[in-house]
């Protein structure tokens, strides 16, 4: 293949590697975040590049540098890469976009795969290799993938485990050979994230008037797409949904001096079931907290309640509380 048949992206990752890792830091840096992540991807995707093709692209740009040698782009050469412009936490967040499902091993990934998706790919198995993943994931996401898959194959499965003692070595092998090449990968490049979300995601992090003023010129566009968008959006009244347990979970794990300022300019329903989960004197401590801060800036206010909207979403992450829960649900005593 000819250097002009090749993508602009794989192009660049090519000569950004022939740069090395010092050169290549300062041009991420300068960058936009989609470019880096398409950057990124090329790069590691690109395999064994010969000398001949990176001495030819080089050329095209500058002739000082058409002596570069055979390179390998690679997951572990793009990350050094990315970690030398960006945080540590935004390098691994882009990589683990590229790689598919966040896991250090294929049992962890596949652990991260939404459980409808897993049972579709699974529901097409043997019975006996469904009882080795399901085997090999957590008990809870295991119950999920299974209460999805067709009543009988399911009782199969159930049959198959229960029979099962210490899987051969080889049998485990072939097993995380076929779902890293069939289902992975296909997992890898057909996964897209769906524009809505991607801009009600956004829209959580801008501050209220700047959130306030796109929405409207949204609506005006296009209102389907204003109603998807709110309708993604969580926002902090949406912390109304919580249960009791769920709140006072979050409460032990935000900032003190934030939650009286968010809870300043909350509406009343929130501030009513945070201050409900608190024993009375601790609820009175809050209160007299609250009333002395006075008037508080609006930006200040917008601040503390994203904060406390983080730690909800990352203690939904990590399965310590449940956003879409709401207190009203049916329950079974």
């Amino acid at each position: 293949m000819s250097t002009q048949q090749l993508p602009g992206a794989q192009r660049a990752a090519i000569l950004m590697l022939a740069l090395g890792e010092e050169q290549c830091a300062q041009l991420f840096a300068m960058m936009h975040e989609e470019e880096i992540k398409e950057i990124s991807l090329a790069m590691s995707q690109l395999g064994s590049i010969s000398a001949n093709m990176v001495e030819t692209l080089c050329a095209e740009f500058s002739s000082s540098i058409s002596s570069a040698g055979m390179l390998v782009g690679s997951f572990d050469s793009t990350e050094r890469l990315l970690q030398k412009s960006l945080s540590r936490e935004r390098a691994a967040q882009i990589m683990e976009e590229i790689r598919g499902p966040a896991g250090r091993t294929m049992w962890d990934k596949l652990g991260n795969v939404n459980e409808a998706v897993l049972a579709n790919y699974l529901k097409n198995e043997y019975p006996q290799t469904v009882a080795v993943v399901l085997g090999k994931v957590r008990p809870g996401h295991a119950a999920r993938v299974l209460s999805l898959l067709p009543d009988s194959f399911a009782m199969e499965v159930i049959m198959r485990m229960l029979r099962m003692e210490s899987v051969q070595k080889d049998v485990l092998d072939s097993v995380e050979k076929t779902l890293r090449s069939e289902f992975m990968s296909n997992l890898a490049r057909s996964t897209r994230r769906d524009s809505h979300e991607l801009i009600a995601e956004i829209f959580n992090n801008l501050d209220r008037q700047v959130e306030g003023r796109f929405m409207s010129a949204l609506e005006e566009r296009n209102r389907d797409a204003a109603e998807r968008v709110k309708s993604l959006m969580f926002t902090f009244d949406d912390l109304a949904r919580l249960t009791p347990d769920a709140v006072q979970k979050l409460m032990r794990s935000v900032e003190k001096d934030k939650l009286p300022i968010a809870l300043k300019g909350a509406s009343e329903e929130i501030r009513t079931l945070f201050l409900g989960t608190l024993s009375e004197r601790a609820a009175k401590l809050l209160r007299e907290d609250i009333a002395s801060l006075g008037p508080v800036r609006l930006r200040d206010v917008d601040e503390a309640q994203s904060q406390i909207l983080l730690t909800a979403k990352e203690l939904a992450t990590q399965g310590e509380i449940e956003l879409n829960e709401r207190q009203d649900e049916e329950m079974v005593a």
